[in-house]
């Protein structure tokens, strides 16, 4: 590891983000099915960020009123991802009738994915619309939204659970939260009732068990997961032994897709307007918002492509969460790649998400 002073959260091995990729090149085109792409300079600094490190198609849950615009920036390497208006004061509009109405205006514009965001925290935001089980995936007026989409021919992802290192902590209250297996009822319900292909994200919300992700996708053949929340499943997945990851990888060939989960925003280009030290910028420059892009795709295609094994560039504030008094929050967990053979690399990069998505845009 480089003497040097890190940088930056995101680059904690003082790593050359931008020339690290240019001899570097995918066994197949790369196709990013999760990720939030927001801003006009955000945008354009990602756009050169995913070309590097050979992204040549991103879905995007971009917000409604910024298709257009992150659309003219990069032209068909994007499509988009439906979402509700989590800002709307009126929760129970915005992820009912309102999601409804919203819905209808992203298919219009070409959108033939619908997100269903279910983590445990929503009962958070559920209660303070004053119904605690507002999003999850059982409610009528969710299960409402899932019929319009039904009927316009589109498939669904969710987020349905969190790390094991967040049940331990924050969501420790299980009379409230519930447990981590009981998150996956309503899923599975879900699963059963609507018969079109589904996309779990970050691993399907478990990457620290692959028996249990073994028995979803053995019991459901509509679902499918993808590899996004970078952090999170680049710590757990370098857990597992090597053999175990790539007979996990081989049996359900065709059913993981590549996921990143990067975040872009324009305010991640300047200093912020007020100082928080409870939740620090991600990024306050150019210099550093091209990092904290960049890193998600170099520590995930590190973790598939490599035998790499040494600590992750990301800090990750969940080993401070558990281990207050091991970890601070600039320390990093490590990152042992699983040198994953070329043909499942090509499935979970590009095949997978072809054969699956494709057809949705004929």
């Amino acid at each position: 590891m480089p003497e040097s002073t890190p940088r930056h959260a995101a680059n904690l091995l003082d790593l050359d983000f931008h020339e690290l990729p240019k001899n570097w090149h995918p066994p197949a085109p790369i196709i990013d099915v999760h990720s939030h792409i927001h801003g006009t300079d955000a945008v354009r600094c990602y756009r050169e960020i995913a070309a590097a490190y050979g992204i040549t198609l991103t879905y995007s849950m971009t917000p409604l009123p910024e298709v257009e615009t992150v659309r003219q920036i990069m032209g068909d390497r994007i499509r988009f991802i439906a979402t509700p208006e989590f800002g709307n004061p009126d929760r129970k509009y915005a992820h009912g009738k309102g999601y409804q109405e919203r819905i209808r205006e992203f298919h219009r514009l070409g959108s033939r994915i619908v997100k269903f965001w279910a983590a445990p925290r929503g009962r958070d935001y559920g209660e303070e619309s004053g119904d605690r089980l507002l999003l999850d995936l059982s409610h009528p007026e969710r299960r409402a939204v899932m019929d319009v989409a039904s009927e316009l021919g589109m498939m669904f992802m969710t987020h349905i659970a969190d790390p094991d290192t967040w049940f331990k902590t924050r969501y420790s209250d299980s009379s409230f939260y519930g447990t981590k297996l009981e998150q996956y009822e309503s899923l599975e319900a879900a699963l059963d009732t609507y018969s079109q292909p589904w996309i779990a994200a970050h691993m399907g919300g478990w990457p620290e068990n692959l028996p249990m992700l073994d028995g979803l996708l053995e019991r459901h053949d509509n679902l499918y997961l993808d590899t996004s929340a970078t952090k999170w499943v680049v710590r757990e997945l370098s857990k597992h032994p090597r053999d175990v990851f790539i007979d996990f990888l081989q049996r359900w060939k065709g059913r993981i897709l590549f996921g990143s989960d990067i975040v872009t925003r324009d305010e991640h280009f300047a200093p912020p307007v007020e100082d928080n030290p409870d939740m620090p910028p991600q990024a306050t420059s150019p210099e550093e918002a091209w990092d904290l892009y960049a890193s998600r795709y170099w520590a995930l295609r590190t973790l598939f492509e490599s035998d790499y094994d040494g600590p992750s560039p990301i800090a990750d504030p969940d080993l401070m969460m558990v281990e207050p008094e091991r970890y601070g929050p600039l320390d990093s967990p490590n990152l042992k790649g699983h040198s994953i053979p070329e043909s499942l690399l090509k499935s979970i990069y590009h095949d997978a998400a072809m054969d699956l998505l494709e057809p949705l845009e004929s």
